[in-house]
């Protein structure tokens, strides 16, 4: 599976989990190879599992919490209790493109963190030349529990602090997430570590010029 912006030399690596603890703990073991200046994309459809995948992740970098959705004031800043990066959360669904992000000055905020952006895809990519995409989706087989209603009539469906709790996503259906490594920072020795971290039975896609 290709990601957005993944050109020659990408590479990616897909695993499945259980459900939202196993989704939680592979997200926690992937923290333990970010550090400042990464930019994570996530990508899925509502109620795929993005908010309990950054929630694994800011267990992982030792953050303060808790971690949850910031559909409504768009970023949190998390700092870190353990002496590592910050973890800085957006959520891009009502983001408009260029202005929002400039906006929100982002690229500050990254230098000094680890970032991750829900619904970011096509849309935050420009603020570094190397992100980590992170697709998530029902494991086929597993029920399609996805909600009919679009993802406004979704939230104003539901009372906003509930929302703010993490979006109802514990689950306990499988999910596939596919780690997508695009720009230089991403070179080979660091995906060799984090398929070492993750463990399990990772299937790899690489684009050419790159080694499996």
């Amino acid at each position: 599976m290709s990601g957005a912006g993944a050109g020659p030399g990408a590479a990616s690596l897909t695993f499945t989990t259980t459900g939202a603890a196993s989704t939680r703990d592979l997200a926690r073991r992937l923290a333990g190879r970010l550090g400042a200046g990464d930019l994570l994309v996530l990508d899925g459809p509502l109620g795929a599992g993005k908010t309990t995948f950054t929630q694994g992740l800011g267990e992982g970098l030792g953050v303060r919490g808790p971690v949850a959705s910031p559909t409504f004031v768009i970023s949190r800043v998390h700092p870190s209790e353990a002496g590592g990066p910050a973890l800085v959360h957006v959520d891009a669904y009502r983001l408009g493109g260029g202005a929002d992000i400039d906006d929100l000055d982002l690229d500050s905020d990254l230098s000094d963190a680890v970032m991750v952006v829900e619904w970011g895809r096509d849309v935050v990519e420009q603020l570094s030349d190397s992100h980590l995409l992170v697709e998530l989706s029902r494991a086929t087989g597993a029920e399609d529990a996805q909600p009919a209603q679009p993802l406004q009539q979704a939230q104003q469906a539901q009372p906003e602090q509930d929302i703010a709790a993490g979006d109802g996503e514990e689950f306990d259906e499988p999910r596939a997430l596919t780690l997508t490594f695009v720009g230089p920072r991403w070179d080979d020795a660091r995906i060799r570590a984090v398929r070492e971290a993750l463990g399990g039975e990772a299937s790899t896609t690489t684009t050419e010029g790159r080694e499996a």
